[in-house]
């Protein structure tokens, strides 16, 4: 069996697991959120052992180093031999982490905003503020006052 020396990004990324499948890969390859070296990539652009991949799953950029070429899809622990994530890296995922940690939870925001349903005393306040709209205006459907 010989030793891998290149293959393409789509391939690699799926292979260490960073996305689901290849047109995942190829979808954030394509949308410029994955750059090999600095530099942007297509999806066909062969990588080798020492490159520097800069992606974003999600909101959560990461920097890694290839490590390890492979052929195919293994279990989650092969597939991490496969990079090195920088310690940048590493650090600047646990400060976003402990942003999204202490942020405030957007539901209780809207429930500031939002005081639910009418109660029924509400309900009968419409009702009777309805009722006093229609008795002033009596038949007419409109502002016009008909001689």
């Amino acid at each position: 069996m010989s030793e891998i020396e290149s293959m393409r990004l789509d391939k690699w990324l799926w292979c260490a697991r960073f996305y689901k499948t290849r047109s995942l890969a190829v979808e954030e390859i394509g949308r410029g959120r994955v750059t090999v070296n600095g530099s942007n990539a297509k999806a066909s652009r062969e990588i080798r052992v020492g490159d520097r991949i800069h992606l974003k799953q999600g909101n959560i950029p990461k920097e890694v180093l290839v490590r390890g070429l492979s052929g195919m899809r293994g279990p989650a622990p092969v597939a991490q031999q496969l990079y090195e994530e920088t310690a940048q890296s590493i650090a600047i995922r646990e400060q976003l982490a402990e942003q999204r940690r202490l942020a405030p939870e957007p539901a209780e925001a809207l429930a500031a905003l939002h005081t639910g349903r009418p109660t029924k005393r509400d309900r009968r306040e419409i009702d009777r503020a309805r009722q006093d709209n229609s008795e002033r205006w009596g038949d007419r459907w409109s502002a016009s006052i008909d001689d």
